[in-house]
């Protein structure tokens, strides 16, 4: 097991089970499992809910995405310094479902580490993930599209994409933390992203869309342990 710190991260996407007053109150339950178990929970929230949830929650709130510019006389864009401001920690980049440019990745990277933002980098390949590390993100989490928002977790349907994938990251630098996503649910399957030497997962509808999720949530922070 990796000695860094693992973590979970939660993409509420768009979902209407995760907007508004049901996005604080899956933030809510996310804060408090970390503070029962200990466990590094990070939620990314619809942007409108960012600055109310950031101001409710202890746990690191991170945006879903952000635009390569600069604030000023852009209208209907959002900046690093807008999600800084609402009370962001980090952003997601270049999720499969909000792709960018490389130069963009690149830019953005940069100028989060200027606003202290923590990034975390979605990657399709191996190959994207290496260009991507290269770049000193704090994370990349590598997502085989076909997966996301499936049954079957990575960590099942091609394991072997993570495991290469951390160790195609870790050619490059030891300081940028691999996660993995697309199809995760449970334990099991956090157990096996760490097992394969990923640093934690990152997913949605598994806990977007549960019925029970407090108790999906502490079941997946049990994979931690190992």
């Amino acid at each position: 097991m990796s000695s860094r710190r693992l973590i979970i991260a939660v993409n509420f996407k768009t979902y209407v089970e995760a907007s508004g007053d049901e996005a604080v109150s899956l933030a809510k339950i996310c804060d408090d499992v970390a503070k029962e178990t200990g466990a590094s929970i990070v939620v990314a929230p619809p942007m409108p809910d960012i600055s109310r949830i950031a101001s409710i929650v202890d746990i690191p709130v991170f945006a879903q995405h952000v635009d390569d510019v600069m604030p000023g006389g852009t209208t209907g864009y959002v900046t690093l310094e807008n999600v800084k401001a609402s009370g962001a920690r980090g952003t997601l980049l270049n999720h499969s479902e909000h792709r960018i440019k490389v130069a963009e990745i690149h830019d953005l990277i940069e100028r989060a580490h200027q606003l202290s933002l923590s990034t975390i980098v979605c990657t399709n390949n191996t190959g994207v993930s290496r260009a991507c590390a290269a770049m000193g993100p704090d994370y990349v989490a590598i997502e085989p599209p076909e997966l996301i928002g499936g049954d079957i977790s990575v960590t099942t349907a091609n394991p072997k994409i993570v495991s290469d994938t951390v160790t195609t990251i870790r050619s490059v630098s030891d300081e940028v933390s691999v996660l993995c996503g697309a199809g995760v649910k449970n334990g099991v399957d956090v157990r096996k992203a760490i097992e394969l030497g990923a640093e934690g997962v990152l997913l949605a509808s598994g806990v977007v869309k549960a019925k029970d999720k407090m108790a999906v949530l502490l079941d997946l922070v049990s994979g931690l342990d190992g």
